[in-house]
């Protein structure tokens, strides 16, 4: 009897480097993504080790304490203190303590303007991850580095740690979240964190840590396959075009997902009525519910448009405060939750004036309210000029929330346009970043949903959707693959 002997691959142990996740620190999506990928990886049975800033919104102490190393950043003794905490889900989460850097109100600078420092702050938090397991003489299979802020660490790992009997050879796999924030620092950043002059960090004038990133990691990723080949494009490269073009052999686009645990109208706890596609009557109320909570009135029974954002050009939002006089003339109520560029808030206050009854703003970020956003509203705007995934239109999707996005990066992977012949689709996109486009897509949304049974069927083709990041994560868990390969 012949026995059979399966080719297993062996689980992983991924350190994972983030200046973010939810919920304990959180500007932007890469939090969400930083909470739910390393769960899904540890439920594809891999160990992970996620590393955060202890920032002065956590809690001291924020875990058992592991002890303290030094950080050899600049001229200047620096040490880090380690406190690792097991989350619930099984990964392991150590905080990365150096008050002088990190205890600070905000992550990465005051108002409009950026820590002088964090050229320093950050260069300090990447060779700490990986001073944790030298001085432990332990050795992870793969680094995975986030965006400008852990640019440094395939860098570090090639010019200070490749002989290193622990650390020898470590590959690394960077994911590039937003590539408008490249980590651009004086020309003399390199000679002050003692780096070999010869690495080619230099971009425009400065040093980038970006560029780091992008250079020297074995393998790279973007958070959509769309993405992934806009950003070779010198239209939407920020300058990186011709190094991306060089390494798109080892450029990925791997979606984003979604965290339904925390995102699913069936279980979600801020909303007034859970509900499914099987049973939708809980939508109305979860509506009468938002209504109430920005103080519009009840009837009549208008669609209701919902907006949870950064407020800002890249996002679109100048487009929808343009096209006021448009938006005044459609029967429907729009709600905003957000904060971005002053113009833009001024423009959606003004639009709030002229129509208090339709339309109303909250500027600032409620995490209770954006669920209540999510369920009650019958539509969702998102009018990007350029979007690497998106995560608020695949939420909207799980809550029947009808999609209306511009076709670019992440959401022409995500919302399949309404097709009225078929009835397939998940909602709508237009392509132009104007307010005549964005008026047209409205408008096709507006006739539709004067069908009720049509309406009804597009939310549940959305609703029935999978994105959840189990998907996503075997599409990593071959990208580390890769990178391993590559050493």
């Amino acid at each position: 009897m012949l026995a059979c002997v399966l080719n297993v691959a062996p689980p992983l142990h991924i350190a994972y480097t983030t200046s973010e996740m939810a919920p304990f620190a959180k500007t932007g999506g890469l939090a969400d993504v930083s909470a739910a990928l390393p769960k899904a990886l540890v439920r594809l049975g891999h160990k992970v080790t996620v590393f955060l800033p202890r920032y002065g919104s956590i809690a001291f102490p924020p875990g058992e304490f592991m002890g303290s190393v030094h950080v050899p950043v600049d001229a200047l003794p620096r040490s880090a203190g380690f406190y690792r905490r097991k989350l619930a889900d099984g990964v392991e989460l150590v905080f990365v303590e150096h008050p002088p850097f990190f205890d600070r109100p905000s992550l990465y600078g005051m108002g409009n303007h950026d820590y002088d420092d964090n050229r320093l702050r950050f260069a300090f938090f990447s060779r700490a991850c990986l001073e944790y397991f030298r001085s432990r003489g332990e050795r992870p299979d793969v680094f995975h580095a986030h965006d400008w802020q852990t640019g440094l660490i395939p860098v570090y790992l090639k010019a200070f740690y490749w002989d290193d009997p622990a650390l020898h050879g470590s590959p690394t796999a960077f994911t590039i979240h937003n590539l408008m924030y490249q980590g651009n620092f004086s020309p003399d950043t390199a000679a002050v964190l003692g780096l070999p002059g010869h690495l080619g960090l230099d971009f425009h004038g400065q040093v980038s840590y970006m560029k780091a990133g992008v250079t020297y990691a074995e393998m790279l990723n973007t958070v959509s396959p769309t993405h992934a080949l806009e950003i070779q494009r010198d239209d939407m490269s920020y300058g990186f075009g011709d190094l991306l073009r060089a390494r798109s052999a080892d450029l990925w686009g791997i979606l984003n997902g979604v965290d339904y645990d925390e995102w699913d109208p069936q279980v979600d706890p801020y909303i007034v009525q859970n509900y499914s596609p099987r049973d939708l009557s809980g939508k109305g109320a979860c509506k009468q519910d938002l209504l109430a909570a920005y103080g519009l009135p009840a009837t009549p029974d208008l669609p209701l448009v919902g907006i949870t954002s950064r407020l800002v050009h890249a996002k679109g939002f100048d487009v929808v405060v343009d096209a006021w006089w448009n938006l005044l003339q459609r029967p429907i109520r729009l709600v905003v939750l957000g904060t971005g560029e002053p113009s833009v808030q001024d423009g959606f206050r003004a639009l709030a004036a002229r129509a208090p009854d339709r339309f109303a703003a909250r500027f600032g970020y409620d995490t209770a309210l954006a669920h209540k956003i999510e369920a009650g509203a019958d539509m969702f705007l998102m009018p990007s000029r350029f979007e690497p995934c998106g995560l608020t239109q695949m939420y909207s999707l799980r809550y029947g929330t009808v999609p209306i996005v511009r076709s670019t990066g992440g959401l022409v992977d995500t919302v399949e346009p309404y097709d009225p012949v078929t009835g397939n689709g998940t909602g709508f996109r237009f392509d132009m970043p104007d307010g005549t486009a964005l008026i047209w897509a409205l408008d096709q949304a507006l006739d539709l949903w004067r069908d009720r049974a049509a309406w009804r069927r597009l939310m549940r083709n959305g609703m029935e959707r999978d994105f959840s990041w189990d998907r996503s994560a075997r599409g990593y868990e071959e990208l580390y693959r890769r990178a391993m390969a590559k050493v």
